[in-house]
């Protein structure tokens, strides 16, 4: 297969989805990351890499590299290299035929159409053929993983997908500003009102209280420093679902299919002219 070079910004759990699935179709993948990620699904996010060096998704190992040429070390040990690079610096040097915004920012932090012949976004905050040639839909429903040549993606709503019959419940916040103590982790089976972390602040403890039972899906990094209303932690209430917090989901692999879908396309279209 020709060696596409295709890079992607961000490397959280919806990223993830969308890596695994160019990395299984044999492709080579650089991700940028931040110094301090927030991903709170880190069981699925190859960003858990910035703090530990490497970290294993499924079938796919992620490793933290310095430069391309450590990169390319990676690619040939079938790894996926991240590098930190907020700016996106990297392109001048790696000049990519693909790059994929997949932050999830909500708004765009710089991806440009200029990037490469083929520029893909993640969710709202882009408008295509302006910003980049395709946006992907995000929001759950009938037009998930939809491909748009032509405007936006539905604008952030605010609720969370529904899961198991509730939406907005699911995900906690930080209550206040200060350092997270994690007292359950991913996985945990946690009752409604069970204490499952605190932030630790200059005058205390501030304790942060499930909001229904079910299972941690997702949580933010012990130690990580938050301002209040921070996006802290997930709860599944289908604690028969444990699996869950340890695989890609459904929401990432139809986005995943979406990307590769343009990618395959735009290399098919490359060899035509070829």
């Amino acid at each position: 297969m020709e060696k596409l070079r295709i890079l992607v910004r961000g490397g959280g759990d919806l990223a993830t989805g969308t890596i695994h699935r160019l990395w299984r179709a044999g492709f080579q993948v650089l991700v940028l990351e931040c110094r301090q990620p927030a991903a709170i699904r880190r069981q699925v996010a190859v960003c858990e890499a910035v703090y530990t060096g490497r970290t294993v998704v499924e079938d796919m190992e992620a490793v933290l590299v310095n430069n391309l040429a450590e990169a390319e070390m990676a690619w040939a040990n079938k790894q996926v290299p991240l590098l930190l690079d907020e700016e996106a610096a990297i392109i001048a040097e790696y000049q990519p035929d693909v790059v994929i915004d997949a932050i999830i920012a909500k708004k765009n932090l710089g991806t440009r159409l200029d990037m490469a012949p083929l520029v893909i976004a993640l969710g709202p905050g882009f408008v295509a053929g302006k910003d980049v040639h395709y946006v992907i839909e995000t929001k759950r429903g009938h037009n998930l993983g939809r491909i748009i040549s032509q405007g936006a993606a539905a604008p952030n709503s605010g609720v969370p997908g529904n899961i198991g019959g509730y939406t907005k419940e699911r995900v906690l916040h930080a209550p206040a500003a200060g350092r997270v103590r994690v007292v359950q982790n991913i996985g945990a089976v946690v009752e409604k009102g069970e204490l499952i972390a605190e932030i630790i602040t200059p005058t205390g403890a501030v304790p942060v209280l499930a909001s229904l039972t079910g299972i941690i899906r997702g949580m933010l990094k012990d130690g990580f420093v938050v301002t209040e209303g921070f996006k802290l932690a997930d709860i599944d209430p289908r604690k028969e679902e444990l699996a869950n917090c340890f695989t890609i989901s459904d929401k990432a692999r139809c986005l995943a299919g979406s990307v590769l879908e343009l990618v395959v396309a735009s290399l098919l279209a490359k060899k035509e002219r070829a």
